[in-house]
């Protein structure tokens, strides 16, 4: 097995733990995303739920100014010992920052398309439809501080027309 497959299967293995234990909860959820930073370390689960929304703040301004923050979340980092495994993974292949440009670009990619592919075995296995419709939640896999590359994995990872994406796309995407 390749290190992007073993990573591929890390974090598979990971996330399903952590989103099974999150959607016990039975709230409805809207956004749920898999990020990391510019350097492709180890990712952490974030998601907000409707309730969750309601739950942090009576204010409609502040609502409107957290709904698709992943650090503002009750649920950011949620498990994030179940990426044990992946960390070390990552750190077995070194400091990225030491590698030169070109080799940090390909350990970048394949370490992001890792996380996608995880995330849509995922969603092939219908578990962003547990508690809500799948149209009414966006799933993303993203770097930050943002860039393009958010907006073309979230293209690649959800229905262009569902209503949901929509409103993050208007909302959030730096087009």
């Amino acid at each position: 097995m390749g290190f992007q497959e073993e990573l591929t299967h890390e974090l598979y293995q990971a996330v399903k733990t952590i989103l099974m234990d999150l959607f016990s909860n039975k709230e409805h959820y809207y956004y749920i995303t898999l990020t990391s930073d510019g350097g492709a370390h180890t990712p952490c689960i974030s998601a907000w739920s409707d309730e969750a929304l309601y739950r942090s703040t009576n204010d409609e301004e502040r609502q409107e100014n957290i709904k698709w923050s992943y650090a503002d979340s009750p649920y950011c980092c949620w498990k994030q010992e179940e990426f044990d495994k992946v960390e070390a993974l990552l750190l077995s292949r070194g400091n990225i920052w030491d590698l030169d440009w070109k080799a940090f670009e390909i350990e970048y990619r394949i370490r992001f398309q890792a996380m996608e592919m995880a995330i849509n075995r995922l969603d092939q296995e219908g578990i962003f439809a547990i508690n809500q419709k799948r149209d009414d939640v966006v799933v993303l896999v993203e770097v930050m501080p943002p860039d393009d590359t958010n907006i073309e994995r979230a293209y690649r990872m959800n229905d262009a027309n569902s209503k949901i994406f929509s409103e993050w796309l208007e909302e959030m995407a730096e087009i």
